[in-house]
């Protein structure tokens, strides 16, 4: 067995039990990102053969605030399916979700097919059909969050799941580096956050992700929906929390957990 299928085989079992795992970093020191994303591939072909859908990816790591919280200090990405996108209220237990945390985001949809190398931030901005206001529900894996970039990346970029809004609006009408968040926790002002804490201007961030994944062979399709990173720090979350965000001039979201 490869040390890509036996780390993947081990993170997807922690998954389906709910249960955390030692730090892989810290049992195989010699692990590097590219093993990771061998390992990420991995633990997403478990979940595919199982039924799962691809149907987006994410980015992760990208804002200081994230960075810092982590101890992580440089982007990585992940890989969306259909069971991972929540409508309604986020069941803990049934999502599968261990040690959740939220995170308000923009989500690029995309209507054209992107592929790197080369993409730049105007050619994300062309090719996307609508942003929309989102939660993801970032979750680790991994003991207690202690990742380091090999860690998290081996761990599908340390996703669990995403709730979208109902609002969509056109990329080409903001400005997006400019676009304002602000987020409630059970009624209380918890953060807010810009645009620009995305590596400067969120399509900047979906454009690094394109030509990042460009290098592994895989393509950001047509329909895709792209999670372009965090503009607040992560709150933990647990039964009974409700979170609202709020993204200027474009909509809301909502993620209740139970």
């Amino acid at each position: 067995m490869s040390i890509a299928e036996r780390y993947g085989a081990e993170l997807h079992a922690a998954l389906r039990t709910r249960r955390t795992v030692p730090p892989l970093i810290a049992r195989d020191p010699a692990l590097t990102v590219d093993d990771a994303y061998a390992i990420s591939l991995d633990f997403l072909a478990r979940r595919t053969r199982e039924g799962e859908r691809v149907i987006g990816k994410k980015i992760g790591v990208t804002s200081k605030a994230v960075q810092d919280m982590l101890g992580v200090h440089q982007p990585d990405f992940g890989f969306l399916t259909d069971r991972m996108w929540i409508e309604g209220d986020i069941d803990i237990a049934a999502t599968g979700l261990i040690q959740p945390r939220a995170e308000a985001e923009i989500a690029f949809i995309l209507r054209d097919a992107l592929k790197g190398p080369g993409v730049t931030a105007a050619d994300v901005m062309a090719a996307t059909e609508s942003i929309a206001p989102c939660f993801e529900i970032v979750d680790s894996r991994i003991d207690e969050w202690k990742i380091g970039i090999v860690d998290t990346v081996a761990d599908n970029a340390s996703c669990g799941v995403f709730v979208l809004g109902e609002a969509r609006a056109d990329p080409r009408e903001h400005d997006m580096p400019a676009l304002h968040v602000t987020v409630t926790k059970n009624g209380a002002p918890l953060s807010e956050g810009y645009g620009h804490a995305v590596q400067g201007d969120p399509a900047a961030a979906v454009a690094w992700l394109a030509n990042t994944l460009g290098r592994y062979g895989v393509t950001l399709e047509a329909g895709d929906v792209i999670l372009s990173g965090s503009l607040v720090p992560l709150a933990p979350a647990v039964a009974g929390d409700q979170f609202e965000m709020t993204l200027e001039g474009v909509g809301s979201c909502t993620a209740r957990f139970v």
